[in-house]
């Protein structure tokens, strides 16, 4: 015979004929199977339940004997995991070769159950040590295995004359096929508990190392701001001064949402009302006495990430429409991000001024603060349209947002 599954003899051994003792045998396996599985949905520790899964199968079989062997993938070899009746010193310590002239090793390599009736002239497969040792002079082997991998084997032994058969087989392959499920069940309890676990605490540290950084972050950006305007103030060449002071400002728009976020409960994510309003009133402050900015924001949260670019195009936007669009220094701004959809916002910037130059093209613009307002747009991952309003200019930029729940 090859090494594949079960001889005839081996087969025919131990077979019951269908009496009323077979009958409530094999009831009495069923029943014991039921009640493992009720006892595994409500124990969440691996060690308890391989080790009542051994004793659950030694007593299905009758036999005195029963151990789950796990394969360990760093040594190539088995490991006695659990079991019942082996001499003390062997649960947790024993190994086993994985290789395919063993028993255990061929029915994990394989796959196929492997019944030895009779050890003592097997020929398919050298007889472990260990069996030899405790007296066995049968063995039934199966292989445990989730959807995911093979955990190992689970083998039942005995040391009495006989035979383990189909029927027998069928039992111990079923509860192997319950016990995968199980060990892989809880082993993926136990990972995503223990990712949890890294996850909060990865989460609170980065929550103060952001914080902490966002603090940084504000007043080196605040002395680069000064450094800046103290530059501003030595030149008397107005161009230099213009470009230095939008330089300034654009700065200082960021370190104001660092300002934000390291006095914030949460750094990912910015009120945008609030912080746009914040905007609004530092531009306002440093506008000509007879200009104006009207806004109107939607009361959302928003991601971090997509505030701190929305907020830079915001300032150029304005900046631009204040500089650009009343020649006289007198007229008004408006500003406002209002929803269009689910996780869709629009961004909306308008006066009544003097409106675009003829043959405007903002792709083809040379100017430093039109290629700002195309990249920031980009950036946020929006849909950028400048409209002639006659009188004025209308810029619109639809985006989706990474929008999250508002504070109570």
């Amino acid at each position: 015979m090859d090494n594949n599954r079960i001889s005839d003899a081996d087969r025919a051994a131990g077979q019951g004929g269908g009496s009323n003792e077979e009958l409530a045998y094999r009831l009495q396996q069923q029943r014991l199977i039921a009640e493992y599985g009720r006892y595994a949905l409500r124990t969440h520790d691996i060690p308890m339940l391989l080790q009542e899964a051994t004793r659950v199968c030694a007593v299905g079989l009758r036999s005195n004997l029963c151990k789950i062997m796990e394969y360990l993938p760093e040594e190539g070899q088995f490991i006695v995991r659990a079991g019942v009746g082996w001499k003390p010193g062997v649960i947790g310590h024993a190994r086993t070769g994985a290789d395919t002239a063993s028993p255990v090793g061929y029915a994990f390599e394989t796959g196929e159950p492997v019944i030895s009736n009779h050890l003592a002239s097997e020929t398919r497969f050298r007889t472990p040590a260990l069996l030899a040792d405790h007296g066995v002079r049968r063995a039934i082997n199966v292989l445990i295995q989730g959807d995911e991998g093979r955990f190992g084997v689970l083998e039942v032994d005995s040391t009495t004359e006989g035979g383990f058969n189909d029927a027998d087989l069928a039992f111990l392959q079923g509860f192997a096929n319950l016990l995968g499920v199980t060990i892989e069940r809880q082993q993926g309890e136990e990972a995503l508990l223990s990712a949890e676990n890294r996850l909060k605490e990865a989460m609170a540290h980065q929550k103060v190392l952001t914080r902490e950084i966002s603090h940084r972050v504000k007043n080196s950006l605040a002395m680069v701001a000064g450094l800046l305007s103290m530059q501003m103030h030595a030149t008397s060449e107005p161009s230099l001064r213009r470009a230095l002071n939008d330089a300034r400002a654009r700065v200082m728009t960021i370190a104001r949402v660092h300002d934000r976020l390291w006095r914030a409960e949460e750094v990912q994510v910015i009120s945008l009302a609030s912080f746009m309003e914040e905007l609004c009133e530092q531009l306002r402050a440093s506008a000509a006495p007879g200009q104006t900015i009207s806004h109107e924001f939607a009361p959302v949260r928003i991601a971090t990430d997509q505030a701190v670019p929305l907020a830079l195009l915001a300032n150029e936007l304005i900046t631009n429409a204040l500089k650009y669009a009343y020649p006289e220094g007198v007229g008004d701004v408006r500003i406002a991000i209002q929803p269009t959809g689910p996780e869709q916002l629009r961004l909306t910037v308008s006066d009544n001024g003097r409106g675009l130059p003829p043959n405007f093209d903002a792709g083809d613009s040379d100017s430093l603060g039109m290629k700002l307002i195309t990249g920031l747009g980009q950036q946020i991952g929006g849909r950028s349209q400048w409209h002639d309003s006659q009188p004025g200019t209308r810029f619109v930029l639809d985006f989706t947002a990474q929008l999250h729940p508002t504070e109570n």
